[in-house]
């Protein structure tokens, strides 16, 4: 239950900042493309750390990495509420990231050890609740803090909550109970999973998953108050909805791939609706039909979290996990990036986020494509291990 509540706290945080934007940008006076290189600067050291805090994770356990993962997050978040220079910002948002690098990977294997394998999709699905969790909460409590005490109070108070949470995961939790390997994992067994053409396909997958994950979570209060007119509260309940669609999909879509047995069938079908939600998104007038597409896109954009992940798990086995976890959340963070920074180019220069959006919505649909790659090449791999 600690390893969720300090998910809940990171995700008050890791979501503050989009939710925040305009108050930020404002504040900071800087451009959509400037806002949108804060999110580069975070996602590009929390994606060039998710390789070395897996293999960590695998030789050395996780359950440490992840604690001190949180602090160093939760005390640099304090800092940004403290800031009032965009490069001091970009500065600390990138030594940051290198800090939540600490979370994921660990944070999932260490979940996902404490399942049994049948369950596992579940498993590293219910990682996703604590953090979506805590995106609800900032939706609904932030705009109202900050609307009484200013974007900088509400950061920072959510903030030292994570700190606190960390303290208590570190003081309170054991490591994970999985048996320990009768070998540590060396870095050349790291290196030659790279090997392995099913890591390739589940990397461009994660690439284009959380591009759509960018795009609906760091850009979606903002396209509400800049192209719909929405107020930062209003946003604020919109992303809450969205969060609230998004943490109930992930654990079902987990239950579902784990009752199926067939990851590949989740992730292509919810690709497939994530392509017409991501087109539609930009499109529709009407506010009914606006947060319709809203809640068809925030269903399936975490529906084949937990299957994605657990692939590779499936076919490289539990002792390379950790590194595996980390090669796949890279991708997706290279993905991440791109996006955070595209879409926030193409709105200053073309005064909209349709073309971010429709990019987005082409993504997807050549992600079903891999999916239906995947399918083969997973059937093919687990008879061999049979």
């Amino acid at each position: 239950m600690l390893v969720l509540l300090c998910q809940v706290c990171h995700g008050l945080t890791l979501v503050g900042v989009p939710l925040f934007l305009p108050l930020i940008r404002e504040d900071l006076q800087i451009t959509f493309t400037q806002a949108g290189a804060l999110a580069v600067a975070a996602t590009l050291s929390y994606a060039l750390g998710q390789v070395p805090a897996g293999y960590l994770a695998d030789r050395y356990g996780p359950g440490r990495l992840f604690g001190i993962g949180l602090i160093g997050w939760s005390v640099l978040s304090a800092a940004l509420g403290l800031i009032d220079s965009f490069w001091l910002a970009l500065l600390d948002q990138f030594v940051a990231g290198a800090f939540r690098a600490l979370l994921f990977a660990p944070g999932l294997t260490l979940l996902a050890s404490w399942f049994p394998p049948e369950r596992r999709a579940t498993a590293m699905s219910l990682f996703m609740v604590g953090g979506f969790s805590g995106n609800i909460l900032l939706s609904l409590t932030g705009p109202l803090l900050a609307s009484h005490y200013g974007w900088r109070a509400a950061f920072i108070f959510y903030a030292v909550l994570g700190v606190g949470a960390a303290l208590a995961f570190l003081s309170f939790t054991r490591e994970t109970p999985r048996k320990a390997p009768t070998r540590q994992f060396a870095i050349a067994e790291a290196l030659r999973l790279f090997r392995h053409r099913i890591l390739w396909i589940c990397g461009a997958l994660q690439f284009i998953r959380f591009s759509a994950v960018t795009g609906f979570i760091f850009w979606l209060p903002s396209f509400l108050v800049a192209d719909r007119g929405l107020s930062l509260q209003a946003a604020g309940l919109v992303a809450a909805m969205s969060a609230a669609f998004s943490v109930t999909s992930n654990a079902f879509g987990g239950y579902v791939s784990d009752r199926l047995q067939n990851p590949p069938l989740i992730i292509g079908g919810s690709l497939a609706v994530l392509a017409c939600a991501t087109a539609l998104l930009v499109r529709v007038d009407s506010t009914p039909m606006l947060l319709l597409v809203i809640a068809a896109g925030s269903i399936s954009l975490q529906f084949y979290f937990g299957p994605l992940f657990l692939v590779p798990m499936e076919v490289l086995g539990q002792r390379a996990a950790g590194t595996a976890t980390g090669i796949g959340n890279l991708f997706a963070n290279v993905g991440g990036l791109t996006t955070a920074y595209a879409l926030g180019y193409i709105k200053d220069h073309t005064g909209s986020f349709t073309w971010g959006f429709t990019g987005i919505s082409v993504l997807c649909l050549i992600g079903v494509v891999l999916s239906a790659v995947l399918a083969r090449m997973r059937k093919r791999a687990l008879a061999l291990r049979e």
